[in-house]
């Protein structure tokens, strides 16, 4: 406990548990978070209440003279004045001064010292505090003794409501970032994420400013040279699936930065997906959820604490939080060389890319700040054909510049470094969905083998007539007629005509970056 530093960021209460172990926050969260049990293998089971995912609608943005010419204002970015900022943060160190125990979470994100900043979360539940004991990077006692004054702080203030009637604010829900003070409010969220992202967010502007690229991405290492391999991909294109690779050291499973030295992780956990998770399909994160992890918003049997994981009644976005190292592959300190591969995922529900095309810089800056997957049929109320989904830089809603930005980041580190950059279709084959079929993951993991072990680096390509793209037409396990999509399709006009129809949707979207961008970029895209 450290009372002064806590009177600093306006704290009065003085019953606080800083950085307490495990099994104390186990013991508190069974005491105090409602709801909270252990699972059967022995993990921290517990609910973030009415969100069960992030509100990114609900994000603020402190708008000063000193960043202004810096953020990317919009939908993604929704300024507010510096006195907006002010009620919010007097409201939740309120809150939390109404509070008879709080939790004080110290840690560091970026394992790579250089660029690492301090970060200090303050909060009221257990859970929320063994979550971010999971994701940040944890110090050593002599570290803690020596913490000093955090880089930034979060006030999760969750349990307590935005004032609707504050300049600003459009709900009950509130996630606000002064970028200059490096300070985070949350109100009227309890999902545990927002911590997460509000880290990741801040990173994605401190760590550009110093013209290093951060990136939402996972990270593998080759075993034998230390070389790197990062991979960028929506939610279901197999991101998550295909970093896990036992054959291959894990760096991270979503948020690095790429320097001159080569590459880290920014995180010290996990946050998985945990939906539908079988031992048989997912090993390594099933195995990882025991004592020390956080299951989240899961339904378990009351009987001996079994787990669902296919039970969606709460929510479809189940997760589960621990250390990296329960990752028995897991490089510690999460840091490697530079990338001989950037790798980029898309589930391509119409059935036109390529299942593996090599990218020139240029495509690799327009497919990036497109950042595309589709959604299938039948996944919502109302999709009766596939819908194009597009999210700049596979992380739309943590960018603070520019997408432009992060692009030039990224093409410069191609070039400096001589990565080869992969667009790989996880998606649709012989047809749209509905009526081809989703190309094995069989088959995906063979195509990134022969990328990591450059088997595909002078395979044989040709060129796309109408995205452009140079598609590989031979990999060994791969069979080669799937390779070009068009001779997958027993109506090769419908396939002319679904090819053209997304690539005016990827044209029709790029629109609005055009300005910002460099005329080889702009002239990357689709014919």
């Amino acid at each position: 406990m450290d009372p002064f530093q806590l009177e600093e960021q306006g704290i009065s209460v003085t019953n606080i548990a800083r950085n307490p172990s495990v099994s104390r926050l186990y013991e508190e969260a069974i005491r105090r978070d409602k709801g909270a049990k252990i699972s059967h293998t022995g993990a921290l089971i517990a609910y973030s209440g009415d969100k069960t995912g992030r509100s990114p609608k609900d994000k603020r943005v402190v708008r000063r003279p000193e960043s202004e010419a810096d953020v990317w204002w919009g939908p993604i970015n929704i300024d507010i004045d510096a006195s907006t900022f002010a009620i919010n943060r007097e409201r939740a160190i309120d809150y939390l001064n109404t509070r008879k125990r709080l939790y004080c979470i110290d840690g560091f994100a970026g394992w790579d010292p250089k660029c690492q900043i301090k970060v200090r979360v303050i909060c009221a539940r257990p859970y929320h505090a063994l979550f971010m004991h999971n994701m940040l990077i944890r110090p050593t006692r002599e570290q803690l003794a020596n913490f000093g004054k955090p880089d930034c702080v979060i006030y999760n203030a969750g349990a307590f409501p935005a004032n609707q009637h504050t300049a600003g604010m459009t709900s009950k829900t509130s996630v606000d970032l002064d970028l200059e003070n490096e300070e985070v409010v949350i109100l009227g969220t309890e999902y545990a994420g927002e911590m997460k992202k509000a880290v990741f967010t801040l990173m994605n502007y401190l760590m550009p400013k110093r013209g290093i690229l951060s990136m939402h991405c996972s990270a593998t290492a080759d075993r034998e040279t230390g070389r790197s391999s990062v991979l960028f991909g929506l939610s279901g294109t197999g991101k998550t699936t295909l970093s896990a690779d036992p054959r291959r050291l894990l760096i991270g499973d979503d948020e690095h930065c790429w320097t001159d030295s080569g590459i880290f992780n920014i995180e010290g956990g996990c946050y998985a997906k945990a939906i539908f998770l079988t031992r048989e399909a997912e090993p390594q994160i099933f195995d990882a959820l025991r004592f020390g992890a956080v299951l989240e918003n899961v339904v378990y049997d009351e009987a001996d604490h079994h787990v669902d994981f296919s039970n969606t009644s709460i929510t479809e976005n189940t997760r589960g939080s621990y250390p990296i190292e329960f990752i028995e592959n897991a490089k510690i300190p999460c840091v490697a060389d530079h990338p001989t591969d950037v790798i980029f995922l898309t589930c391509d529900a119409f059935g036109v890319l390529p299942p593996v095309s090599r990218l020139t810089p240029e495509q690799a800056e327009y497919h990036f700040i497109s950042g595309y997957t589709a959604k299938v049929a039948g996944t919502e109320v109302g999709v009766t054909e596939p819908q194009a989904t597009f999210s700049p830089c596979f992380g739309g809603p943590f960018l603070v510049w520019h997408p432009s930005k992060y692009a030039e980041l990224l093409s410069e580190n191609i070039r400096n470094h001589n990565a080869r950059v992969w667009l790989i279709n996880t998606g649709w084959s012989g047809g749209a969905h509905g009526v081809g079929s989703r190309i094995k993951l069989s088959y995906t993991r063979k195509i990134v083998d022969a990328i990591h072990s450059g088997e595909l680096a002078d395979a044989p390509t040709e060129q796309d007539p109408v995205f452009r793209l140079a598609t590989v037409t031979a990999c060994e396990g791969v069979p080669s007629e799937m390779l070009i999509p068009k001779n997958t399709w027993s109506d090769k006009s419908a396939f002319d005509v679904t090819a053209k129809k997304l690539a005016q949707l990827f044209t029709k979207n790029f629109a609005q970056y055009a300005n910002g961008v460099r005329e080889e970029v702009r002239n990357a895209g689709p014919a």
